[in-house]
Order: structure tokens, then sequence, then C-alpha cells
């Protein structure tokens, strides 16, 4: 041991509460910085929300702080892909709408702020649109546009990989292992740590109410389904006037919506797919993407979670304990960046100010609204 380490003291013990995408890339990256990393985890490695999630990646965002996170974010995607079963299959994106109105207005500003920031976005009509991708009905599209650098992924190869990244740094995952999280000074089932994490997904509230820190966050829940029909080709889409998305799938194409806009319980949710949720979508499917008449395979649900502002909540809210949650839909394309930003911070980086979980009273009141609204 040289003088500089024998200076360091002992390493900085940080615990994490929720073992999905955005936890465990923040177990990984502190734990690569030198950090003594434990994570706890109620069920297994991407149990919840991570391992229901849609896999959808993009860098298209309006906003500058939200283009510049889901572009680090696509960035280290990039680097992880290829690294044990996880895959950025790079799939374009497109979003239309087929009525003329604000939401047709809004998708012409969101294209012009995000050339702004430098996304390798474009506007496109139904021609366009017909003639890259044969197999999708765009006829009735009145306003459209597309994101290059999108990608559709397998949600749970990203927490499997970064489960074992993380281990190899040395991180010890505690699965089957509900945490109950103390303040001044912050433990875990009575264990102390110099910091602690939570991003525990639906449960952040819970977790953070039994240890007296209120938070303005709503689960709610959505749907999804994958179908038997062939996938190869095609783009993500997400119809701005109905509210549904669809995108390629092993098992052909995966598609949702259902969004329930209000508050649900991450303990007593149905997590199987309504029967009106399959109607619908299959319906849907066999209208957008003609000749493909696909075979609902199955359906389940899952819980996102909402914020007064639509923005996560990521910061320090007590010292030494710290919050990652809140994403409205979008947390796992995010993850990568999210999970480096939130380690940084705990390792005393500055953290993104506009996530600031304390920019709002824990009582606050507000109502949900589906993340991927186009306004």
């Amino acid at each position: 041991m040289d003088d500089d380490d024998a200076d360091a003291g002992p390493a900085r013990r940080v615990a994490v509460v929720g073992a999905g995408a955005v936890g465990l890339t923040a177990a990984h990256d502190l734990a690569a910085r030198g950090a003594d990393v434990t994570v706890y985890e109620r069920e297994t490695v991407a149990a919840a929300s991570t391992g229901r999630a849609a896999g959808i990646c993009y860098d298209a965002f309006a906003e500058d702080v939200d283009a510049r996170v889901a572009a680090r974010a696509v960035e280290r995607f990039r680097e992880f892909s290829g690294r044990g079963d996880f895959e950025f299959t790079v799939t374009p994106y497109v979003w239309f709408v087929t009525e003329p109105g604000a939401k047709a207005d809004a998708i012409r500003k969101q294209v012009a702020a995000m050339q702004r920031h430098g996304r390798a976005v474009e506007r496109v009509d139904g021609d366009d649109l017909a003639v890259e991708f044969p197999a999708l009905r765009a006829d009735d599209v009145v306003e459209a546009a597309i994101a290059r650098d999108a990608a559709v992924v397998d949600t749970s190869a990203y927490a499997d990989l970064l489960a074992d990244l993380a281990r190899d740094e040395g991180v010890e995952i505690r699965e089957h292992e509900p945490a109950t999280v103390a303040v001044d000074p912050v433990a875990v089932n009575g264990t102390g740590y110099d910091d602690v994490v939570v991003a525990a997904g639906a449960h952040t509230k819970q977790v953070l109410a039994d240890a007296g820190v209120p938070v303005p966050l709503k689960p709610y829940r959505v749907q999804a389904l994958t179908a038997d029909a062939p996938g190869e080709g095609l783009p993500t889409v997400y119809d701005a006037t109905a509210g549904y998305y669809a995108r390629p799938h092993p098992e052909g194409l995966l598609a949702g919506d259902g969004t329930e806009p209000v508050e649900a319980s991450p303990d007593g949710y149905d997590r199987d797919g309504d029967d009106w949720f399959v109607d619908a979508m299959d319906d849907r499917l066999r209208d957008r993407f003609p000749g493909y008449h696909p075979d609902v395979e199955r359906a389940w649900a899952g819980l996102c979670t909402a914020t007064p502002d639509r923005d996560p909540l990521l910061g320090e809210l007590r010292d030494g304990l710290y919050v990652a949650a809140g994403w409205q839909g979008h947390g796992f394309m995010r993850a990568p960046a999210t999970g480096e930003v939130i380690a940084e911070q705990v390792l005393d980086g500055e953290g993104i100010p506009a996530f600031d979980p304390a920019r709002f009273d824990g009582t606050k009141s507000f109502d949900v609204v589906e993340g991927m609204a186009v306004e």
C-alpha cells in the first residue's frame, strides 16, 4: 500500500434500495468509483417496473436538460451493448397524429427544439413513412416526426448485465430483503451507512414515508402486450392521437397504453392486462399494420410513477439520504445517465438542479398525467 492509499481512509459505505435499472446502474457506478455498496431488493433483480418496461430508448427530447440526460443514456447503452445478453438494437422512433390541431402543432415545435439540441430528428409526412416503412399504414397521418438515434432493448437483459458488472466491482445484492430506511443517522434494516439511495420505483413513496420523509410521488398503472406478428423492418411508433405505442419485439410486436390516471397500490395492483385493453390494442395493431393480423400472446400491467411537474426526483432529500424516482414512464430509457448522476452526486458531485427533490413540499397535491402525452 502506498502513502496515497493509506491516507484515503475507509471506503464510503452506501446502501441502494431497489435492484431495477436505475438502482443497479447507481450501485455499479458507485462501486467503480471506490464505494462499498450494498443493494437491498424486496423481490429479485428487475422483478418490478424494469422487467415490465417497454424497452424503448431515444434521445428525442425538446427540453434541454432532458435532451442532455437522454443523449448520455443512449451513449452508455451503446457502450454496454454486446456485453452479456444485452443488445442495443437500432430502431427508428416515429410519432404522429391523425388529426390537425394542437398536437400537430406540438410535434412541429418539438422537432424544432430537438434539432436545436443536435438530435437526429426530422419531420416527415405520410408518404415518406409509406415509402420507408411499407408495412405501416400512414395514409391518415397529418403530422409526423422520426428520431433516428433510437433503439429497442431487452430491459431484463440490461438489469442482469448491470447486476453482474456491479458484483464484479464488489457490490453485494441482497434479493428478497425488503428495506426499512432510517434517517438521522441514515441506516437500512438497522445497519448504518454513510449514504442511502432509494431507487425503489413504485415503492419509493412508501419506503420514504416509513422513514418519516414524505415525497410527492404517485404510482399509476399502465398496460402492455406482445403479439405474434412479423416485426422485422418496422419502426417503433407512437400514435399521439389515439395514445398508444408499438415496437418490434422477439415475439413480434410489443404494444401498450392503458394508462390509468389514478394512484395505484404498489402491492395490490392487478398485474394482468385487462380484456378491454387487449381488444382495443388488437384492433389498433390490425388497423395500423395491415396484413399482419397479430395474435395476442400475453398481456400485463406495470407501474410508472408521477410527480407534480412530470420531472423526476433525483438528488439529496436529507443529509446522506438520496432519492431517484418519478420517471413518468421514461425511467428505463434514461437509467444509464440518471444512475450515473446520482452516483456522482453521492460522491460529492453536483447532480441535476432541475431534478432536485427539494423543489417540492412532500405533501404537494397533483394529478396523474400520462408521461408520453404530446402537448
